[in-house]
């Protein structure tokens, strides 16, 4: 009996445990039937932004309470995925922060250089540039230590793409080589296509047309329809980039087919990609315009800067802005045009961004010929702003890859797979810095040349100029002397027959015709007296020639005068003994008053200007001021401008001074030694 009774409470305790576990499991099991359901809604584009966040979070509500593993992981992203898909980033980079910190506990490299991909998208939707390149540099070690090529390829995409924004074309090009370089053998058709299609966009801002067709063609022969996602609209999206090169090569015939066969499946465009629609739509229209196919046009440019004001996209916006104020400039409804033109402006100014700037301005200068000094003015100051800018950036990521020590990493790998491709490469690389260092003594050598035919140049031109007064002056002596000989040979000869004739009539003695004969003669001799003196004066040059240099200056003064509302005011002093100068100083003083001028009218913003050049007790001064807004020397001293201003005053062996501060106008003083 006994046996038999610990029988049946082992046999009760098994079910009663079975029955427990199985009902856990179908907890776990609706669980996760759960947890997929919200995942798949939060990704469902057919839905609003609001029931997509609404669905993720409970996703995450669900992920956030299980334990830290793979799959855990796994989950996480996606559910940052959608985030991202919703532009919700601020929750997108929580979650990333949170998978990122789970994978560093679970030290899963693989997840954290994910993570680290992730964070770099983050920043690269901010546009915060520098950190999101730091990242995604941290993902490339770590895709680079565990040879996952693909995911190795996917973050120097990224970089690449980074880069092309930020207007780093070549560091671009070299990013997308040196990921299609490890993609080799993989099964990666999305990676080799956005590959290709970024060369494409790459080559097409290089201008270098042809190239950019070639890789975009490449790029859609790459797309397989059976595994390429429905949701990216590939196709549609080279079909446009190709159209838009033609377009930019004018040939506006063959980009309008594209356009037209990318817009083919528009339920799909409008529900995926209403990005590509809409710039789909708009090129088609620009092109039609450009052929001048009005009918539908205006419509078309409406129908897209609705759909790209509807999505925040303030690029596509001030394009389609741009677009309709050169449609109705071209039907001649200057006020439309011109609506459109200062409501891309402003849209432009909204964004804090002045790429955005460039296009609007330009248009302006067209429709608003009164204003144009004022808009170029502005789009000049700009785009040397952003080419600075530009330049910075690239030395700004050049700088990160240093100190990330990318370079060390790689060779470090080379060398434990073959060590003596590594003394081959260091061979390689000593051989190609002598040539290096042999190069740039040469491009020293070259420059050094380079500056000595500039002088000879300037001296020629400064020849020429004095050559060509020079002429002016010879005629206006020749003339002078002409005058003087016509005076003396003719007039005065032709008195002097009066005067005798007169004079044999004074042997009548009629006292009163006497009388007046001998007025008339005075008379007579008066003028002949004054004749003779204006002819002396003329034949001597009596008033002093014009100076050549002078002349020169002053043609630049007067130039300025015509070409620019800021008043300026000129003085020179005529103690000054130009003649004793050489022509090495004369043609540096006048460059630097052509410099100082053109800094001025492009940054000063000047109501009054002030030029003049006095004599000193053994020197010659050049003042140069002007009421303008001023700048920060101490910043500005390594600018080009100011750098040949001094370049100039050390030839002459003379001292350079500039006073400066904002909103105090600029004084530049240069004193030459003669």
């Amino acid at each position: 009996m006994k046996n038999t009774y610990y029988i049946l409470v082992l046999l009760l305790f098994v079910f009663f445990g079975c029955t427990k576990k199985s009902q856990n499991k179908n907890v776990v099991n609706s669980t996760q039937d759960s947890l997929s359901t919200y995942l798949s809604l939060a990704n469902d584009f057919s839905s609003t932004s609001d029931k997509r966040q609404k669905y993720n979070q409970k996703a995450l509500a669900i992920i956030i309470n299980q334990p830290n593993d793979s799959m855990n992981r796994v989950y996480l992203f996606r559910v940052a995925n959608r985030y991202y898909n919703i532009n919700n980033w601020r929750d997108y980079k929580k979650t990333v922060q949170l998978v990122l910190k789970k994978s560093e506990q679970s030290k899963d490299t693989l997840s954290s250089a994910k993570a680290y991909t992730y964070l770099g998208d983050f920043y690269g939707s901010q546009s915060v540039s520098d950190s999101a390149f730091m990242y995604y540099f941290k993902a490339e070690k770590m895709y680079l230590k565990l040879n996952d090529n693909l995911n190795l390829a996917k973050t120097r995409l990224s970089k690449a793409l980074l880069q092309y924004n930020e207007s780093d074309f070549m560091g671009s090009e070299i990013a997308v080589f040196k990921a299609l370089s490890v993609l080799k053998g993989e099964n990666a058709n999305e990676t080799v296509y956005e590959s290709y299609n970024l060369l494409g966009l790459i080559y097409n801002e290089l201008g270098e047309y042809e190239k950019a067709i070639e890789y975009h063609n490449k790029a859609l022969s790459s797309i397989d329809d059976k595994t390429t996602n429905i949701i990216f609209q590939s196709k549609a999206t080279s079909l446009n980039n190709i159209g838009l090169v033609y377009q930019n090569f004018n040939k506006n015939k063959e980009a309008i087919p594209y356009f037209l066969k990318g817009m083919e499946h528009k339920n799909d465009l409008l529900l995926y990609k209403p990005i590509v629609y809409a710039a789909l739509l708009d090129n088609l229209g620009y092109s039609r315009f450009k052929l001048k196919e009005y009918n539908g046009i205006s419509e078309m440019f409406n129908e897209s800067l609705k759909l790209r004001d509807s999505l925040h996209l303030t690029i596509g916006i001030i394009i389609s802005q741009i677009h309709l104020s050169e449609y109705y400039a071209s039907q001649n409804d200057t006020i439309k045009a011109l609506q459109y033109s200062n409501e891309a402006l402003a849209t432009a100014r909204n964004s804090k961004n002045n790429r955005n700037l460039l296009l609007p301005l330009k248009q302006l200068a067209v429709i608003e010929p009164k204003k144009s000094t004022i808009y170029n003015k502005e789009y000049i100051h700009i785009n040397d702003s952003l080419q600075k800018a530009d330049r910075k950036t690239g030395n700004k990521f050049s700088r990160i890859e240093y100190e990330t020590d990318e370079i060390k990493q790689e060779n470090s790998a080379l060398t434990t797979q073959n060590r003596n491709l590594v003394y081959i490469f260091g061979s390689i690389l000593i051989v190609g810095l002598f040539l290096y260092i042999i190069k740039a003594q040469k491009a020293k050598n070259r420059e050094l040349l380079f500056k000595q035919e500039q002088q000879k140049v300037n001296e020629e031109i400064y020849s020429l100029m004095i050559s060509q007064q020079s002429d002016v002056e010879t005629i206006r002596i020749k003339e002078k002397k002409r005058v003087a000989q016509e005076l003396h040979d003719g007039v005065l000869g032709r008195m002097f027959g009066v005067r005798m004739n007169l004079d044999s009539l004074n042997k009548i003695h009629d006292e009163t015709a006497a009388h007046q004969r001998n007025s008339y003669l005075s008379e007579l001799k008066n003028i002949e007296q004054d004749i003779r003196e204006i002819s002396h004066d003329l034949n001597r040059e009596k008033s002093e020639l014009i100076n050549n240099f002078v002349a020169i200056v002053d043609n630049l003064l007067e130039e300025q005068k015509k070409t620019f509302k800021s008043k300026l005011v000129s003085t020179i002093d005529s103690n000054i003994k130009w003649e004793s100068m050489s022509n090495s100083i004369k043609i540096n003083l006048y460059r630097i008053v052509q410099e100082s001028l053109q800094n001025i009218n492009r940054y000063a913003n000047a109501n009054a200007i002030k030029v003049e050049f006095k004599k000193g007790v053994d020197n010659l001064l050049l003042e140069i001021s002007d009421d303008g807004i001023g700048f920060d020397v101490n910043k500005t001293k390594k600018g080009i401008g100011l750098q040949n201003m001094l370049s100039r005053i050390n030839e002459c062996k003379g001292t350079f001074d500039i006073k400066s501060k904002k909103g105090e106008g600029t004084i530049i003083t240069v004193t030459v030694p003669i």
